[in-house]
């Protein structure tokens, strides 16, 4: 009696080393970074982005870079963070206000969402916004200084990174991770160490 209850502890006590060697496996395999895509699927959907990029840049260019002569004695340069948005949101009608603040933030979506896989050291929230920032930047620097009826304004650029910075959240970050390998950092050495298995009774 004695011996049969000894070995159904035995048995019992590997059953139980055995299944939690099966979870911490089950747990790495979850944790592990996935493998990127194939070499041919990432050519073509970087090919399909680059273009996509390219009519973006040609949409941009007639929305922000066309003479508006009509807007001559409404337009005025804006450096103060939050004026323009207060003016957008002081319109009397409310379509109106969603036209202006809409469209700044719709007109950023596609930095954040092309970025990551076109270029991929793009990726990353800060730089998607610094490279959205950066660009819009140089955008409404040429509406200042040449473009008719257009005036320099902080608060379209602030507007357009809002756009980058949730088409990144969204959809960008899960594109790039899914096209390309994922980046290691050197933080990674500490925060994804693996853990010891247990031995195999």
């Amino acid at each position: 009696m004695a011996r049969s209850l000894v070995f159904g502890r035995d048995r019992t006590g590997k059953a139980g080393a055995a299944e939690r060697v099966r979870e911490e496996e089950r747990d790495e395999a979850a944790a592990a970074p996935k493998a990127p895509a194939p070499l041919a699927v990432r050519v073509l959907v970087m090919l399909a982005a680059f273009a996509a990029m390219v009519a973006f840049a040609v949409v941009l260019a007639r929305l922000t870079l066309v003479p508006s002569q009509a807007s001559v004695p409404l337009t005025h340069t804006n450096l103060r963070p939050g004026d323009s948005i207060r003016d957008y949101m002081d319109q009397p009608a409310l379509r109106d206000t969603f036209k202006q603040i809409g469209g700044n933030i719709l007109l950023g979506v596609p930095f954040g969402v092309l970025l990551p896989v076109v270029w991929p050291k793009a990726r990353g929230l800060l730089r998607v916004c610094v490279l959205t920032a950066v660009v819009m930047v140089m955008v409404e620097t040429v509406q200042g200084m040449l473009v008719e009826g257009r005036a320099f304004d902080i608060d379209d650029v602030i507007l357009n990174t809002v756009g980058a910075l949730l088409g990144y959240l969204v959809l960008g970050r899960r594109l790039g991770r899914a096209i390309h390998p994922r980046r290691h950092h050197w933080w990674h050495r500490f925060t994804r160490a693996r853990r010891p298995v247990p031995r195999r009774p």
